[in-house]
């Protein structure tokens, strides 16, 4: 315990139109999370595993908590609903601090959000791009307006209907450049359709970061 206090604590939330039992089954069932944490790679069940499953506590009602003391909590009635993730500590905090598993749970609640707000059909597909780039050219990736959670996170919608996020390692507005993450998610995708978004947004990617990648698995997330 005294390790988890030393780490930078954060605290999250985000709000669902979802039913409480609904969310705390989206948060709990790995064929659920598959269609909203993380990215595809083949490594995705056995992560999805050990986290959900093996190394997390179960507390009444809808709370779970890790060692490190982070915990997930949802509240909320049958129409609508709150997920909040957070871990006590007194590391140095501040937005100026990167923390891994906090902005990763940025990205990984948009995603959730999404997930049960817009309710799409289909097994989720995901292209998982990465490389060094600035914020600037990341989110010129799709037009229009991106909506920021918290510094180094945004999300937006392209023309296609796909949810689209980016995570870099320093503030978006910096004008470094740095490791970004771009996850984009597709729901319903026969392989043709999503061999041809591969190919279109490793094309679009690769001008764009140095050292350019596009991480998909072999066998991608199974039906919910």
């Amino acid at each position: 315990m005294t390790q988890a206090r030393q780490l930078k604590p954060y605290d999250l939330e985000i709000s669902v139109a979802a039913g409480r039992d609904e969310v705390w089954e989206s948060v709990t069932q790995p064929g659920v999370l598959h269609q909203w944490f993380g990215w595809d790679y083949d490594g995705l069940a056995a992560e999805i595993k050990q986290i959900f499953v093996d190394e997390a506590t179960l507390w009444a009602p809808e709370q779970m908590g890790w060692a490190d003391g982070s915990f997930l909590e949802v509240v909320g009635g049958d129409d609508t609903a709150r997920v909040r993730v957070a871990r006590e500590g007194t590391g140095h905090g501040g937005p100026e601090v990167y923390d891994a598993i906090e902005e990763g749970w940025r990205s990984f609640l948009v995603q959730l959000r999404f997930l049960l707000d817009q309710r799409p059909r289909g097994r989720r597909r995901t292209l998982y791009l990465t490389g060094e780039t600035t914020g600037r050219q990341a989110l010129s990736l799709v037009p229009g307006e991106w909506e920021r959670f918290g510094p180094r996170v945004a999300w937006t919608v392209d023309a296609e209907g796909h949810l689209v996020v980016a995570a870099g390692r320093v503030p978006l507005d910096h004008r470094a450049a740095t490791h970004f993450e771009v996850t984009v998610s597709l729901f319903g995708a026969d392989d043709a359709t999503f061999e041809s978004a591969r190919e279109a947004w490793a094309k679009r990617w690769a001008p764009l970061a140095a050292g350019a990648e596009l991480t998909t698995a072999v066998d991608p997330a199974p039906a919910s």
